[in-house]
């Protein structure tokens, strides 16, 4: 009797656990599709080949030595996002002045008419009058450019009948590069201030 008793109570185990719904296994949820790779916005920086082919035009037939001069403009600062294209004239003996006008060219904020005036003290004579090139970095937009632009130490070159200094103003860094004789590369120590018309206050 007892083992019969056993016996029932085994195969009713057995029954219950036959009898239980099996869990269904939840799906995963299928990951969300990678976004699409947005289209790379146009860079609003000029090539060393635009910057040459207008610098040729600008500088005519004097622009021979253009080449190695923005050569060494974008190997220390890089591709300009603006460009200033004008005329220039100065002096100095021990101090000096510079006053100039031109156009600043940009890519993608239109262009814009600026004028500058610059003291100067230092090591530093002659006289010219000159064309002049200016390559613009860092520019935000282009009203920023009216602004005093100090000397970089170290940061004159002068290669092929062309020099170069550069000018900077926190961010900003204007490079100008003038051509011919008298090109004032001395050891001078002062700033151009940009503004949007003609002054004759270099301060």
């Amino acid at each position: 009797m007892r083992s019969l008793i056993r016996v029932l109570a085994i195969a009713a185990v057995l029954a219950c656990a036959h009898g239980q719904p099996a869990v269904a296994q939840q799906p995963q949820p299928a990951p969300p599709p990678a976004p699409s790779a947005a289209p790379q916005a146009q860079q609003p920086q000029f090539s060393s080949n635009e910057i040459l082919d207008n610098g040729h035009r600008f500088f005519g037939t004097v622009s021979r030595g253009l080449a190695q001069v923005v050569e060494k403009a974008f190997s220390q600062f890089g591709q300009p996002n603006g460009y200033i294209l004008g005329e220039e004239a100065g002096g100095a003996f021990v101090a000096g002045l510079r006053y100039g006008e031109g156009t600043l060219y940009t890519k993608n904020a239109g262009d814009l008419r600026v004028f500058w005036q610059g003291p100067s003290i230092g090591f530093d004579a002659g006289g010219e009058g000159a064309r002049t090139m200016m390559l613009v970095y860092n520019l935000p937009a282009t009203e920023t450019i009216y602004n005093r632009f100090g000397g970089i130490d170290g940061s004159a070159y002068f290669i092929g009948g062309f020099g170069m200094t550069a000018l900077g103003a926190g961010n900003i860094v204007v490079v100008p590069i003038r051509a011919g004789v008298g090109l004032r590369l001395g050891a001078n120590i002062g700033y151009l201030k940009f503004t949007p018309k003609a002054t004759w206050n270099p301060f």
